[in-house]
């Protein structure tokens, strides 16, 4: 409980923004992990073999494992200073050694993202990722965007 509460402050006292949802990561049961992609940053952890919950600064999600390549994600994104539930899949697989490949899409009622990417492992606990992600609102200009981001993992 003390990772996640100093992963929380970390995250606060960062202040950044969310604008995408975060990558795919793979976690281990009780493993936690703190993210930053672009001017985002985000925590999560993994509280059992099957279920981990995450936090960014305007988005509060779940995931599902339904076995190792392939996860439910539901969560709610604050989007237009509105509350939205959003659902989605998001499947993951082993691409080389220390290269893991991942592919999401999240449906809400007023926008659309899909976000394709790649985890590579540099260090112990540490990967760099790699993605291209697309946010699709119903109201006003598609977002699209190459991004590099670092996840830390204890």
């Amino acid at each position: 409980m003390k990772k996640i509460a100093l992963a929380s402050a970390i995250m606060i006292a960062l202040g950044v923004g969310t604008g995408f949802a975060a990558p795919v990561n793979n976690l281990s049961n009780g493993q936690t992990a703190i993210g930053v992609q672009d001017q985002s940053a985000y925590v999560e952890h993994k509280f059992s073999d099957t279920v981990t919950f995450g936090v960014q600064e305007h988005d509060v999600y779940g995931q599902l494992d339904l076995n190792n390549n392939l996860r439910l994600l539901a969560g709610s994104k604050d989007y237009n200073s509105s509350s939205e539930f959003y659902g989605g899949v998001g499947l993951s697989a082993p691409l080389a050694p220390k290269l893991n490949g991942y592919a999401s899409i999240v449906v809400g009622s007023d926008f659309n993202e899909m976000q394709v990417g790649a985890n590579v492992n540099v260090a112990k606990d540490l990967d760099i990722n790699l993605n291209y992600r697309s946010l699709m609102p119903d109201h006003g200009n598609n977002d699209n965007c190459t991004s590099v981001g670092a996840v830390f993992k204890f």
